[in-house]
């Protein structure tokens, strides 16, 4: 029941970025450089919990976009770091709505206490999972 729930969650959200010309793929990062900016790919791909390979690609398609810029600091030469470009940065605006959005239609119909539980039921399951797989 969880993966069916993620995966209409998320083909919820999908259909709504696809309306904005946002990739799927590109929510994952744009969410977390609009709460901590400047992150190497490394620790992005980590933080998304993606390959680095398959990160370096989304990201590189994002960089094509406008979205962000890779810049190397002069002391290390060998790690990259992603910043949002304005327009990255802009799309915060357009996108977070349609987050929520997508969350308040997957609620509807629960009360607060129900909303209240599942969070603290969820937040259990992904940490016992976290856990299992690190």
């Amino acid at each position: 029941m969880l993966k069916l729930a993620s995966k209409a969650t998320a083909r919820a959200l999908q259909n709504r970025l696809a309306k904005q010309n946002v990739a799927y793929g590109h929510w994952t990062f744009l969410r977390i450089l609009w709460q901590d900016d400047g992150l190497s790919v490394t620790e992005l791909c980590r933080r998304a919990g993606v390959a680095k390979p398959a990160g370096a690609t989304a990201l590189h398609a994002m960089e094509k976009l406008g979205y962000l810029t890779k810049e190397q600091k002069p002391d290390n030469q060998k790690a990259i770091y992603i910043y949002l470009t304005a327009q990255g940065r802009e799309l915060e605006k357009k996108l977070v709505p349609l987050a929520l959005e997508v969350n308040e239609l997957a609620l509807n119909g629960l009360r607060k206490s129900q909303r209240e539980s599942l969070r603290t039921t969820l937040s259990v399951i992904i940490k016992n999972l976290e856990t299992e797989n690190s």
